[in-house]
């Protein structure tokens, strides 16, 4: 991607390592130890470096990559998100050959940032919705990944990130339609999820979604 602001790197290196200091210091490895996140963790370690990476291996009109950092936080919570995204970020520059700046912007725009502003939009909607199930499946996975999706690509495109030989309004429009399929997978996901594996979603829990008793 081209990038207009040479300073923007060390900015994204910056933000990466204090998003990831901090995600360590609230010690996120606590959430695996009952096991139950375990499946998904592994799960976003194996698929999400190879679609990362797939723009990279293959000559495609419009460079675009599916993020799946939205789900990833449904799954995993934003401190054990953190370190996930960016290792998913350096197996994809592995599998790709990318340079580290390459996989830096990718580690950022594709992980982090929709990451955490799903966070943020998570906390929102709890905040002035309030939980309910169909709440947390439109609101926060169906709709909000695809916002959280959208805004921070085109930030990144703002900021000098455009689509190789694509204009402006081109690679706008491509962004938001990709939000919308991400936005699909995830709702969809998170769905079958709250139904067949409620315990496969750190940020899911039925006393406060269902307003029943855990078992």
């Amino acid at each position: 991607m081209d990038k207009a602001w040479p300073w923007l790197i060390d900015l994204e290196t910056a933000l990466l390592a204090a998003a990831l200091l901090l995600a360590l210091w609230m010690r996120p490895w606590r959430l695996l130890a009952s096991g139950d996140l375990l499946s998904p963790l592994l799960g976003c370690l194996v698929l999400l470096p190879v679609l990362w990476a797939l723009p990279s291996l293959h000559t495609m009109p419009l460079q675009l990559q599916w993020s799946g950092a939205c789900l990833c936080l449904l799954m995993l919570g934003w401190p054990l998100a953190v370190p996930v995204l960016i290792a998913v970020a350096g197996l994809a520059g592995w599998f790709a050959a990318l340079p580290p700046p390459t996989v830096i912007d990718m580690a950022f725009w594709q992980g982090l940032l929709p990451a955490t502003l799903a966070l943020g939009l998570g906390a929102a909607i709890r905040r002035w919705i309030g939980p309910h199930l169909f709440v947390y499946t439109l609101g926060r996975a169906f709709l909000g990944t695809v916002a959280c999706n959208f805004a921070a690509t085109a930030l990144g495109q703002w900021l000098g990130h455009s689509l190789p030989g694509v204009d402006s309004e081109l690679s706008l429009i491509a962004h938001w339609l990709m939000a919308w399929a991400d936005g699909f997978m995830t709702g969809m996901l998170a769905a079958i999820f709250v139904a067949f594996k409620p315990h496969w979603l750190a940020t899911w829990s039925d006393r406060l979604y269902l307003h029943k008793p855990e078992a």
